[in-house]
């Protein structure tokens, strides 16, 4: 046990005592240890004897000058006191020199203190109480929630020294950091403190150390916010130098021994050998029982059953047979000559050996050989691609006779990392490959499938529209009785993978894709774990995974199933493929290449011929490499009543991110779903991207529509890191008012508007398939005219769905602008003519309320101009009307005047005939010329109302029905007039 220094007024103390006790007996050696004093500023230090028990004994060896304070032991050595040299460690035991060693996590070792924290500022309560790092017998494992669990230990050190320990750290869904603040609380540099995540054993880590006191963290925290499982972080053989001297060498624990003198560690015992405490050598087990490797006791060894053996077959001989054998599950823990035991099968059963997996031919020797370049096989023989045609390079395994030269299978056990000793985790069956029984139900099962690269066929123009690099599909099932777990990783090397998709319990056969969007994955991992429930060997051995096919495309290196037409692009000099020009596809088995129709595409995923051009969606348009159909962000809307209106959506078109409103998981960490959306834009434009930056991974999606987690963080100063990234939408499927498109459907009801113009929506769907969305998911956005939204960036979800989703797989966005409304035309605005005042008249043009439009036309200047006012016009209509009466008046005198002179001359005439009708009077007088005046009309007549002058009009008719019309005469008259008088 390692001894600390002790200071000076211990010697004092000491000396005291032994002058007060002197009646005691002589001490022994076994009475008292020797400790050493504080070092001096000269380097220099005592060494004292310390009693074990207060008041035994007395005589104790007086002080003696100790070593050099840098003085020290190497590995495998101690510093004996009592000769103040350094001697080997005994047999069984260890010693580290000038260390200290933490590899038995029985319970916490003294000294270390762990503890959960929250990062969620305060924002709602959580409880991490019991989110910290845990003992685990050989190791020490860290949490796997949203927690951050800390690992701390503190220690003073006499000279510069290191800390060393392993971990596995195989899941990057965590982060994980180790630093040491000094005694001034100085953290080590930043990137020292990033650890790399492992691959499939445990890594080793070295760190200087400074003299003085130091401690010691280890902080982990989960990212993974939709219930995947995550692997922890395992720690184990924490080794710190420079601490001090050690004064006596250490037991190996039970499991391990040390076989050898001066060892500075213990070697752990091999399966079926255990050891004890403090062991030279390691016991054979008894007849009937086993252990694992670094066990310290045996087991009895269970019957055997059907679960501790599996089948697999041989390569195909020369005669296309294949032998069925049997072989124990290794290393073999059952017992087949109890009773009830199970008995190994018989091996060596031919049976007729299945098909070559396609792009494959049988050999003369049954064997399975890969075709040529350019030829295409389904497993039997081999055929040329035809002219027009390339082959569709890939692997595809659909016969599992032997397991395939780039696929392995291996063990990982949290307590070892791996199982070296049992790569037989996945066995090939013919129809399928399936999990073996295992060590303990708790280990992962992997099946790992390594790719060297992807390319394109030659015929297809990767575009910045085109998101699928390659795909891979595969079929499986599993069956369980316990709490299974089936999980398909992508990644860039074996170990260092992302869960992609996890399937829990008993699953029916089905099929699963997954698209492959950068040339970094590399790696493939399918793991079958059948119980999280510790120490469990074997109980759940039936439960499998099994796998009957795997289809990966566009591989470097691989063989084809079949071909493909050339319809995209020309071909590189030299190639054996045909290809049509752009935008045509060829007649089956012709050679002739037709013109697809307009506004059309062409996917490679078609079948042949016309069929494999596709229409692109409604008010969108192909680009040039025919692969896929864009917006160019401008749109015309016939509405119901006939008015055209243009859209021009170009400021929207630039990438726009926004978050949700924030989310807590069952602990309370606030978090926030990440939206970063590319709404339209002509070929060439930027794509919406979304990244994973809590490793040194750094996965990315590029698609119209992507999504990830935003997670508050104190890890490389960031305030947020975002998390799981996911392709919604990478294909636009079309641009309308309707509120369906192809299956997609976006109800108004998501977000009501009083508004009667129309939403204009944008529909994105992508192919990425997952468990919940077989179909792959979608994405639909609204854009609605508001003309007092500035903001370009003002998105928001569903009320009613505040993750933007409300089945998991369809989004809904609502985007609001004044760059959503239609383009100002003059049918939205009006004139106001102003009243003509001094001469001038105003004419302003206004908005029509309420405004539904932007940009376009401007509001025209207001117009001024000359006019004449409304009473001028009075005046004139008075002026005319007074000229026009007197004018009247003088015609009417005019008239009335000749219309008397007439009569006269009638009455006169009349009054000469004497009454004789039928006779013309004689003539008693010169005939009145016209222009001359009559006697008669020398009469006062001004002196005669004006009534009285028109009662001569008036007719009188007679009984013989003529009108008696009186004459003027002088007698006539004056009688007249005496009736008048009369009257009066």
């Amino acid at each position: 046990m390692q001894r600390g220094p002790i200071h000076l007024r211990h010697l004092l103390l000491w000396l005291l005592f032994a002058l007060t006790r002197a009646e005691l007996p002589m001490c022994k050696e076994s009475d008292y240890h020797f400790e050493y004093t504080e070092c001096d500023i000269l380097g220099s230090r005592w060494r004292v004897a310390v009693p074990n028990k207060a008041n035994i004994c007395t005589g104790l060896p007086d002080p003696a000058k100790g070593t050099q304070c840098t003085f020290s032991c190497s590995e495998g050595e101690f510093l004996d006191m009592q000769s103040q040299q350094c001697q080997k460690c005994a047999l069984g035991t260890y010693s580290l020199g000038t260390g200290v060693a933490f590899d038995e996590w029985d319970s916490m070792p003294s000294g270390f203190v762990t503890q959960g924290l929250t990062t969620n500022d305060g924002d709602a309560p959580t409880d991490c109480s019991n989110s910290t790092w845990t003992p685990m017998g050989d190791y020490v494992t860290s949490n796997t929630d949203e927690c951050t669990a800390t690992l701390s230990y503190a220690v003073s050190l006499k000279t510069p020294g290191t800390v060393s320990f392993e971990y596995l750290y195989p899941d990057d869904s965590l982060y994980f950091v180790f630093f040491v603040q000094n005694e001034q609380c100085q953290s080590t540099e930043s990137k020292s403190r990033w650890m790399k995540t492992t691959e499939r054993n445990f890594n080793k880590y070295k760190v200087d150390l400074n003299t003085g006191n130091n401690v010691l963290y280890w902080r982990t925290a989960a990212y993974t916010l939709q219930g995947s499982a995550v692997k922890p972080v395992l720690l184990r053989n924490i080794t710190i130098s420079g601490v001090a001297y050690t004064s006596e060498c250490f037991h190996c624990k039970p499991g391990t021994h040390s076989a050898q003198e001066g060892s500075a560690r213990c070697i752990p015992c091999p399966a079926e050998t255990y050891s004890n405490k403090g062991a030279v050598i390691c016991d054979q087990c008894e007849q009937g029982t086993y252990a694992k490797t670094g066990s310290g006791s045996c087991k009895p060894r269970p019957a055997c059953t059907n679960s501790d053996y599996f089948y697999t077959h041989t390569p195909c001989d020369s005669e296309g047979k294949t032998q069925l054998m049997y072989k124990w599950i290794n290393p073999k823990i059952c017992n087949e000559t109890v009773e009830g035991a199970v008995t190994l099968p018989a091996s060596g059963k031919k049976q007729t050996c299945p098909p070559c997996n396609p792009g494959f031919f049988v050999t003369n020797s049954s064997s399975c050989e890969p075709c040529d370049e350019g030829f295409y096989s389904n497993g039997t023989a081999c055929s040329k691609c035809p002219v027009g045609t390339e082959p569709v390079v890939g692997y595809e395994y659909k016969w599992w006779n032997t397991m395939p030269s780039n696929m392995k299978s291996s063990i990982f056990r949290r307590e070892f990392g791996n199982s070296e000793h049992n790569n037989t985790a996945w066995a090939v069956a013919g129809e399928y490959v399936y999990t073996t029984a295992g060590d303990e139900d708790t280990d992962y099962l992997m099946l790992i499938l390594s790719v060297p690269g992807y390319r394109l066929p030659q015929s297809m123009v990767e575009e910045s529209e085109r998101s699928e690099l390659s795909r891979i599909t595969f079929v499986f099932e599993t069956t369980c009785t316990a709490d299974c777990k089936f999980y398909f990783l992508a990644g860039y090397n074996h170990w260092n993978n992302d869960v992609v998709e996890q399937w829990k319990g008993s699953n029916s056969k089905q099929s699963y894709s997954y698209l492959i969007q950068r040339n970094s994955t590399a790696s493939f991992t399918w793991t079958f774990q059948r119980s999280e429930e510790p120490n469990t060997e074997r109980k759940y051995s039936a439960d499998a995974a099994k796998i009957f096919s795997i289809h990966i495309t566009n591989v470097i290196g691989g063989v084809a199933s079949q071909c493909r037409r050339c319809a995209l692009s020309s071909t590189k000099a030299g190639s054996a493929c045909v290809p049509c020009p752009l935008g045509h596809y060829m007649v089956n088995g012709t050679g002739v290449c037709k013109s697809c129709p307009a506004n059309t595409f062409i996917r490679a995923d078609q079948p042949v011929g016309e069929a494999a051009c596709v229409e692109c969606g409604p008010n969108t348009q192909r680009n040039q490499a025919y692969t896929a159909c864009f917006s160019d962000c401008a749109l015309d809307v016939q509405t119901r009543g006939g008015v055209l209106l243009h859209y021009n959506f170009s400021p929207l078109s630039n990438v726009t991110g926004f978050h949700s409103r924030p989310s807590f998981t069952s602990k309370g960490l606030r978090y926030f779903h990440r939206f970063n959306l590319g709404l339209c834009g002509k070929e060439g434009r930027v794509p919406a991207t979304c990244v994973e930056n809590v490793t040194e991974s750094g996965r990315e999606v590029k698609g119209y529509v992507c999504q990830s987690t935003a997670v508050p963080s104190d890890i490389r100063s960031q305030s947020m890191v975002s998390t799981q990234p996911f392709i919604i939408g990478d294909t636009l499927i079309g641009v309308t008012t309707d509120t369906s498109l192809n299956s997609i459907s976006s109800p108004k009801w998501l977000f009501p508007s009083a508004s009667n113009l129309p939403d204009v929506i944008f529909y994105y769907k992508s192919s990425e398939t997952t468990q919940a969305c077989k179909q792959g998911r979608s994405a639909t956005i609204r854009l609605r005219c508001s003309p007092s939204v500035t903001d370009k960036d003002h998105i928001t979800l569903p009320s009613n769905c505040s993750e933007g989703t409300c089945d998991g797989c369809t989004f809904h966005f609502l985007w609001q602008s004044q760059h959503a409304c239609p383009v100002c035309t003059k049918n939205n605005y009006k004139e106001i003519v102003s009243a003509c005042i001094q001469g001038i008249q105003k004419t302003t043009y206004m908005w029509q309320q309420p405004l539904q439009c932007y940009g376009g036309e401007s509001l025209p200047a207001q117009k001024v101009s000359a006019c004449v006012s409304l009473d001028f016009w009075l005046k004139f209509g008075v002026s005319a009307g007074t000229i026009g009466a007197v004018l009247l008046i003088s015609i009417s005198c005019y008239f009335w005047k000749k219309t008397r002179k007439l009569q006269y001359k009638y009455s006169k005439l009349m009054v000469s005939s004497g009454g004789n009708e039928c006779e013309l009077p004689t003539a008693d007088s010169c005939a009145i010329m016209e222009g001359e005046d009559a006697e008669d009309e020398i009469m006062d007549l001004t002196k005669k109302s004006f009534f009285t002058k028109m009662r001569p009009f008036s007719r009188e008719r007679t009984s013989d029905g003529f009108d008696s019309v009186p004459l003027k005469s002088s007698s006539l008259y004056n009688h007249r007039e005496e009736e008048d008088s009369d009257d009066d």
